[in-house]
């Protein structure tokens, strides 16, 4: 196997470029291109990731999934935008997002809803919707789940105003 110009193989390259986190097959090749090994290199240090279970599109896709929601509140096909980006494939996206409840997806928009409704309170109510509504949209939430949660959000405002 070839050496670098540090004189460290494919492998130890790859190897210490997984240690900050999980990467995607697409990462490490173009990590490992980056460091001007042959493509025949490249394939078989990857094979071999991929066989001592280092290297995984469908865990990175998981863990993806998990860490984004756990620090944000995200829809669905935001995610997916995300997850298409690192260059997985469509079935391990698909399959990684199965993992995301319906629920979870509701309560996620009217977390954001009931936050910028508080938050642009002192706007017109027509005003305040549409910033609500494009908060929404920026998150990836469509319009039929971001119309129910912005009056789920509005009713909660107006209880508070009446307490």
């Amino acid at each position: 196997m070839a050496k670098g110009t540090q004189g460290l193989s494919p492998m130890d390259y790859a190897l210490s470029y997984l240690t900050a986190r999980d990467r995607t097959v697409y990462e490490m090749q173009t990590y490992l291109d980056g460091k001007a090994f042959g493509e025949a290199d490249i394939d078989a240090t990857i094979a071999r990731l991929i066989e001592l279970g280092l290297l995984d599109d469908r865990r990175f896709a998981e863990q993806f999934v998990k860490t984004r929601l756990a620090s944000k509140p995200l829809s669905r096909s935001h995610l997916y935008r995300q997850l298409t980006e690192h260059h997985i494939a469509k079935d391990i996206v698909l399959e990684a997002l199965e993992s995301v409840p319906e629920e979870t997806e509701l309560d996620n928009a009217l977390m954001i809803a009931q936050k910028y409704t508080r938050q642009f309170r002192s706007l017109e109510p027509e005003k305040r919707r549409m910033r609500v509504l494009s908060r929404l949209q920026a998150r990836g939430f469509g319009a039929d789940v971001s119309y129910k949660v912005l009056r789920m959000a509005e009713d909660g405002l107006s209880e508070e105003d009446d307490a």
